[in-house]
Formats: structure tokens, C-alpha cells, sequence
């Protein structure tokens, strides 16, 4: 796949997360060896490294916390088999995070690295810059 197409298929992929569709929609768009690495931020002191069996659980998990969400895709740039987004996250919570209470916005802006193999995405790395919650 060319450059541009990988990047539509990112942001195809952004958007099925951001609509919240069924977790199928989503884990359409992953390779079966799927491996998603989330840097050190204020909700996952420690990161995370996620397979394709985590990936799904953390995507269910979202979905209650998250009484919406929308991403602003600010930039995109492709080179090789790899897109690299910078993206602003702006979620209402369904459930209180930190400080804020259930129906607050929660803000954040992301770098996310998405690798591809066949149009499949194998590998995403996260680096999310939550606003104080």
C-alpha cells in the first residue's frame, strides 16, 4: 500500500475507535500478532504493553468510561509501513477519572506510530499527554 492509503486507513481506524463501534469494526483493522506499546502518562504511571487479547479488554473498558469522545487528527505523516498521527483526544466520562467527576471533558493530546503489514496494523506505539485530571 502506498503512503496516502495507509494513512486513510489509520484515520479510518481513529474513526471506528472515536465512533466507539463493535469491538469486530476495530479489531478488523489489527494483524493477529498486534502489539500495542503505551508510554508512561498521568492514567498508566507505568505504561503498558498490550497483545491482541489485552487490546480487546482495554477497548471494552474504555467504552464504559467514555460517555463520547473525539479525536482531532492535527497531522499525518506516512513513511514506509509506518503513519505517524498527532492527534487531540476530547472524551466526556461516564465515570470519574482523578479529579474529575462523571461528565466532565477529559483532554489529551497523542503521538501515535502505527505499523503496517498487508494493510493490517501490527505494532502501535502511544505517546499520550494527558491535561491534569
Amino acid at each position: 500500500m502506498r503512503g496516502q492509503d495507509l494513512i486513510d486507513r489509520a484515520k479510518a481506524f481513529v474513526a471506528a475507535v472515536a465512533a466507539a463501534k463493535p469491538r469486530q469494526t476495530v479489531e478488523a483493522f489489527y494483524a493477529d500478532d498486534i502489539v500495542q506499546e503505551e508510554f508512561p502518562n498521568l492514567l498508566l504511571p507505568q505504561g503498558a504493553v498490550r497483545d491482541f487479547i489485552n487490546l480487546r479488554a482495554s477497548y471494552d473498558r474504555s467504552r464504559y468510561i467514555l460517555a463520547s469522545q473525539s479525536f482531532e487528527i492535527v497531522n499525518a505523516l506516512a513513511s514506509g509501513n509506518c503513519v505517524v498521527m498527532e492527534t487531540i483526544l476530547t472524551a466526556t466520562l461516564a465515570v470519574g477519572v482523578g479529579k474529575l467527576a462523571p461528565g466532565d471533558t477529559m483532554r489529551a493530546r497523542f503521538a501515535q506510530f502505527f505499523e503496517f503489514r498487508y494493510g493490517l496494523i501490527f505494532r502501535i506505539r502511544n505517546y499520550d499527554c494527558f491535561e491534569r485530571i
